[in-house]
């Protein structure tokens, strides 16, 4: 346990038959319900949570009559910098925002961008957000490459994140991408389901490579020019750089993705 963290929240749980010879993250899972059990497990390990005012392990046995206190620290002090900036905001209420971002901007801090990304900005919006899904993406539960632009959603509370995370997971959200691909795209649609990986050369980029991860994107052409398509795509798996990747695989790489 850090002791230098103050204590944000506390409950005090008592077990009742019901829950008898449930596990102990299971059971925190249970009555804590803005906890994910990812986070259980880390504040049992930690230290936060007591069965009977001791430290155990996350699989330990609760039993009728046990009480268990959960403490759920102060985020830990962020070293990211809020960055006022001029976010498109589509969409608000008190579990989620909706922002529209703008091609070129970065979603959150990393090797070369240090600063003056999304993450930045909605610091700079939300001062709570911190507290939300860890100190390095504060409320991000997705993302998009930097020169995309398009809709992304932050989670503003726990339970938020949790949900978000989950539906991700479970692949219940559906993304569709608009795109401009060089070349002039006969069929109405089609699929491409080839693996991705790293190049086996070029270790910064993405490809299709053998024993890459399972990868399946779906197409649509909306409209044909002399030398370009637009065309609808609509990623089945998540994988790093997907579209870009099946597209060039396709022989339509995507116009400007100088990559």
């Amino acid at each position: 346990m850090n002791h230098s963290l103050g204590v944000q929240n506390r409950f005090e749980l008592s077990v009742d038959k019901a829950a008898e010879n449930c596990r102990l993250d299971q059971f925190v899972e249970r009555m804590v319900p803005e906890l994910s059990r990812s986070r259980c497990v880390r504040l049992i390990r930690d230290g936060w949570v007591l069965l009977n005012g001791k430290s155990v392990k996350p699989a330990i046995h609760v039993h009728s009559g046990d009480l268990v206190r959960v403490d759920i620290p102060q985020p830990i002090p962020s070293y990211l910098t809020p960055q006022k900036m001029a976010l498109d905001v589509v969409y608000e209420d008190r579990q989620i925002l909706i922002v529209d971002k703008p091609p070129g901007l970065v979603v959150h801090p990393g090797p070369g961008h240090p600063d003056r990304t999304l993450v930045n900005g909605l610091l700079a919006l939300l001062p709570n957000l911190p507290g939300i899904g860890g100190i390095e993406r504060p409320g991000i539960v997705h993302r998009l490459d930097k020169e995309t632009s398009g809709l992304i959603v932050i989670a503003k509370t726990e339970n938020a994140h949790r949900s978000l995370t989950n539906q991700l997971k479970e692949r219940r959200v559906h993304k569709r991408y608009v795109a401009l691909v060089r070349g002039e795209v006969e069929v109405n649609e089609w699929e491409v389901n080839a693996p991705i990986g790293r190049h086996p050369r070029h270790r910064q980029r993405m490809a299709v490579v053998s024993g890459g991860r399972a990868s399946l994107t779906r197409f649509i052409v909306k409209s044909r020019f002399e030398a370009n398509t637009l065309i609808e795509a609509y990623p089945l798996t998540g994988r790093t750089h997907q579209i870009r990747v099946h597209l060039a695989h396709a022989g339509y790489p995507i116009e400007g993705d100088r990559v």
